[in-house]
């Protein structure tokens, strides 16, 4: 029996080949999984009506002073008042120990004379009255939730009632004068 010897250089090409066709078939691989996957990936991501509720944009202008509105951010109602200026002293002259949950005005508004807050009762979620004309606007000229008796201030601050916390500020920006970008 004979043994033939080859030498080194023999099998250079097949081995190319292998590499070759060994990264062909990972990159043929790892294609496909990405395209299969990314669908499921795809279907992760926020659809676009929530996308569009993330954030509302609101014309300001229309708001006279003293006048309050309520637009829907996210399901939930947000009052925006366009405070006067006895409201915006009202609201400055409150003594904070006097307050159940302690939060000076100028922390809860960018500009004192518009006042953003979620109008959502911080007790059992109610929505409170004191937005539209006519309505109910409690001891403190706020708001006032008539289920169990909670009243806010012209910061949206609970001032008496059961609710623990004062109404939450959204995260707004104001894009000009006249326009805000709630969310």
């Amino acid at each position: 029996m004979s043994q033939t010897v080859h030498s080194s250089g023999d099998h250079q090409p097949d081995e190319n080949r292998r590499d070759f066709l060994t990264l062909a078939t990972t990159a043929v691989g790892v294609v496909g999984t990405g395209v299969a996957l990314w669908p499921f990936v795809d279907s992760m991501n926020p659809s676009k009506d929530v996308l569009a509720l993330a954030s509302v944009e609101v014309n300001l202008a229309n708001i006279p002073v003293g006048q309050a509105v309520k637009v829907m951010w996210r399901g939930k109602p947000v009052f925006i008042r366009h405070r006067t200026e006895r409201e915006i002293n009202e609201a400055n002259e409150v003594a904070l120990n006097e307050l159940v949950d302690p939060q000076a005005d100028d922390a809860r508004v960018e500009k004192k004379e518009w006042l953003i807050v979620v109008g959502v009762c911080t007790h059992l979620g109610c929505i409170p009255m004191g937005t539209a004309t006519g309505e109910a606007r409690g001891d403190y000229d706020g708001w006032y939730c008539p289920c169990h008796g909670s009243h806010y201030d012209t910061s949206g601050r609970i001032r008496r009632g059961p609710a623990p916390k004062n109404l939450e500020v959204p995260t707004y920006t104001f894009l000009t004068d006249t326009t805000v970008r709630i969310g």
